[in-house]
């Protein structure tokens, strides 16, 4: 019994410990400028909602999410997105690893007149730290996830770290 609060304790504070820090990254990082959407609000079915991907393509390669359209960082242009979602009031959740480069690329969407765009807290990695599906290249369910490079890869707490 006493193991068994003691592991439940120590498991609420880890997570909790987690959560303070993701905020703490995501606070220094960002401005807010794009309101979030917890990844449990995001897993509650929709219609009509448009998931982009703002990592590099090999992070997609290796998981997105399902339904997500890779629109890169690097090499985003807003002309693409443009030709794929002409409506400028389509829901619109932009997502990266953690939530930083999503940030910068819904600015971009919000300069070009996109009114309803959302920015995932925590990214991908929040995604699946809350035990939430991905899918690699081939549309199959995958636990692996590109962590960028070892030193993100801390912010990554469920699945199988990839980065070279």
């Amino acid at each position: 019994m006493k193991n068994t609060l003691l592991f439940l304790v120590l498991l609420c504070s880890s997570l909790l410990f987690a959560q303070k820090s993701i905020d703490k990254l995501l606070a220094k990082h960002n401005d807010n400028s794009v309101p979030y959407i917890t990844p449990q609000e995001l897993a509650i079915p929709k219609t009509d909602l448009v998931l982009l991907d703002s990592r590099e393509l090999k992070e997609y390669k290796t998981s997105h999410l399902k339904n997500a359209i890779h629109v890169g960082y690097d090499h985003f242009k807003i002309h693409k997105v443009e030709t794929l979602i002409p409506d400028k009031n389509a829901e619109i959740v932009v997502y990266c690893s953690v939530g930083i480069r999503s940030e910068s690329i819904g600015d971009s969407l919000k300069k070009a007149g996109y009114s309803n765009v959302k920015n995932l807290y925590g990214g991908i990695f929040e995604w699946k730290s809350n035990n939430f599906p991905v899918y690699n290249a081939i549309e199959k369910e995958t636990d692996s996830i590109h962590t960028f490079n070892k030193v993100w890869s801390k912010w990554l707490k469920k699945g199988i770290k990839v980065y070279e």
